[in-house]
């Protein structure tokens, strides 16, 4: 299986682990995911798995996209679609489905989403900018004020921080646990919050850097033939009153 799924973000709830400790999770519906396209290095020059998500209305759906969903035996459209890179040749074919069950327990993965909209905004909650006095005779409460730099180098420096447009943005939060997968429902509950507002699509994968903390540990390595045992270490002598 691969370890990579379509979900939508359902909401924020607690529940107790193993040791009895109340974990703030994120509840995730993950799939089912359909496989609509297997792409290979002789007719697409890579690896990977075209998955599609939930379905949209036959009406809403052009007849491109219809006809690619029937080919996989899907009577609608997809609403989403996402494509998997793969190392190597996979086992899926056209048609099977991933569902929540490709992850397990314990493991990190990194959520991709998409965060809430804010509008326009100013510097103080854009950029978190201090602002102006608050006494009423200052004239100059929230406002970014000057941006110049006088005579050298006579302009505004790029990247400078301004009013505009906040939110909206796609974000990866990386190396979150599975604290719980509910199979039967297609549920997975992560540990901590993920981007992007109640039922809003989000991308599961299996954590790139997370993975090392999860390896077991390597045994020391056994002494070379010929070579000195090493020294047991010395007791220490009580000290002299």
């Amino acid at each position: 299986m691969i370890a990579e799924i379509l979900g939508k973000k359902l909401g924020m709830t607690q529940v107790y682990d193993a040791q009895n400790v109340l974990v703030p999770v994120t509840v995730v519906e993950a799939g089912p995911c359909a496989v609509l396209q297997v792409k290979t290095p002789e007719t697409d020059g890579y690896h990977a798995v075209q998955l599609g998500f939930s379905r949209k209305k036959t009406k809403n759906s052009p007849a491109g996209e219809l006809g690619h969903a029937r080919k996989a035996g899907l009577e609608s459209a997809p609403r989403v679609l996402a494509e998997v890179r793969l190392n190597g040749a996979t086992t899926l074919k056209v048609g099977d489905v991933v569902n929540a069950a490709a992850f397990t327990e314990g493991q990190l993965i990194d959520v991709i989403g998409i965060t809430k909209g804010k509008g326009f905004q100013g510097v103080v909650k854009r950029w978190r900018v201090a602002g102006g006095p608050a006494a009423h005779g200052s004239m100059f409460h929230r406002r970014i004020g000057s941006i110049g730099m006088r005579q050298t180098p006579g302009r505004s420096w790029k990247n400078q921080s301004m009013p505009g447009h906040m939110g909206s943005e796609r974000r990866t939060v990386q190396n979150l646990r599975v604290v719980k997968v509910i199979a039967e429902k297609n549920l997975i509950l992560v540990k901590g919050a993920i981007p992007g507002a109640n039922g809003d699509d989000v991308l599961l994968r299996s954590a790139i850097k997370g993975q090392r903390a999860m390896r077991t540990p390597v045994a020391a390595p056994e002494p070379k033939k010929g070579a000195a045992a090493p020294k047991p270490a010395a007791a220490e002598t009580p000290a002299k009153k």
